[in-house]
């Protein structure tokens, strides 16, 4: 029985996760429980797998959760040390990483101190202290295990091969809903229309990401850290049908994908069962009623985001933490309609060159 702690609970990743638990209930068991502000769906998943504490936003939400299940033996704590406390509770085996954005580099960095074992669906610790992360890690033996699809088909690309014979990772995107649209239309695209992803469903902040193709970049910066290859060995490529989900090229040019359908139970069941897989009731992926496969480079004029990504982690030191933190910001202001859909770069780019790029040496320095 493995004990779960799952951060970001009410999210699209927390969800996927419940569901595996719920299918698979002799081999999991959730300890513990965090969301920000949805504590309606978090009170039916209180109810459904009886943690033993949870945490919210604020101490008002706090409040409202304990009147709402007066009966229920849960410990319920908020704000930043009730998301150590359920990162860290000593009965818990594996916490999955899926808050989305800054906020989950503390509770992620503090399971990591204590040795348990990380399924890491949150680009951002990495991002913004990949080097302090992965460090502790290594002193701690705490084992990180990816979930983003990307990160999960690099992942299992590279087992059984030797590092040194690594060319190149290659990470695949979608392309987003804004693909084939002109130049001229995309300074007009609605928030709606942003949303709209052809494959993934995906909270809001990693739709937009996805669609200014800053979540690849956030990508290239986590592969680098989390395979320990450099930047200069990560290749992005367009891949509209979504079926490889990432690839591995070998020094002899062998070329190693991993395929299936887009569906995040995938990754997530295989970070929490690793080296085991589990048996999944979904769809099979069928090659044969599949359309053509197609692969090219990503357009820097459609998607000037990713070049900025690029630009912060060849730089390093405080700049990729600053891009993270700008690209919030510039998201948030697009989805509240003040910022238009071409300026999050234009920001972005503004913010890096304003920037003094200071060294890391500790947490606090992020």
């Amino acid at each position: 029985m493995k004990r779960l702690s799952i951060l970001g609970s009410t999210g699209s990743i927390g969800v996927n996760t419940l569901q595996i638990v719920s299918q698979f209930p002799e081999q999991f068991e959730v300890v513990s429980l965090s969301a920000g502000l949805n504590i309606q769906l978090l009170k039916h998943q209180i109810l459904q797998f009886r943690p033993k504490v949870v945490s919210v936003l604020n101490k008002e939400l706090s409040d409202t959760l304990r009147r709402d299940l007066p009966n229920v033996p849960v410990e319920i704590v908020h704000g930043v040390e009730g998301l150590i406390r359920v990162a860290t509770h000593p009965e818990v085996d594996q916490v999955v990483s899926a808050m989305v954005g800054a906020v989950g580099l503390i509770p992620t960095l503090s399971a990591i101190k204590t040795g348990k074992t990380i399924a890491l669906a949150n680009k951002e610790p990495l991002v913004m202290a990949g080097k302090i992360v992965m460090e502790e890690a290594k002193q701690n033996h705490a084992q990180i295990l990816p979930v983003d699809s990307e990160h999960s088909a690099i992942f299992q690309a590279l087992l059984g091969h030797q590092k040194e014979d690594v060319h190149r990772l290659v990470l695949t995107a979608s392309g987003g809903p804004f693909l084939n649209l002109s130049l001229a239309k995309l300074r007009e695209v609605s928030v709606k229309e942003a949303l709209n992803h052809p494959h993934w469903e995906m909270g809001k902040k990693v739709t937009i990401d996805s669609a200014s193709l800053m979540n690849k970049g956030l990508e290239v910066i986590e592969a680098h850290w989390l395979f320990n290859i450099p930047v200069e060995k990560i290749s992005v490529l367009i891949h509209p049908q979504s079926v490889v989900h990432s690839m591995v090229e070998y020094v002899d040019g062998s070329i190693v994908a991993q395929m299936g359908i887009t569906d995040m139970r995938i990754p997530i069941s295989y970070a929490l069962s690793f080296p085991q897989r589990l048996l999944l009731n979904l769809p099979r992926l069928d090659l044969s009623r599949n359309e053509a496969l197609s692969f090219f480079q990503p357009d820097p004029e459609r998607f000037p985001c990713l070049k900025l990504a690029y630009q912060s982690i060849e730089i390093g030191e405080t700049l990729p933490a600053i891009l993270n933190a700008a690209n919030e910001v510039a998201v948030n202001a697009f989805l509240e309609g003040s910022l238009k859909f071409t300026e999050i770069p234009v920001l972005l780019q503004r913010v890096m060159q304003e920037h003094e790029v200071k060294s890391i040496h500790t947490i606090e320095d992020v």
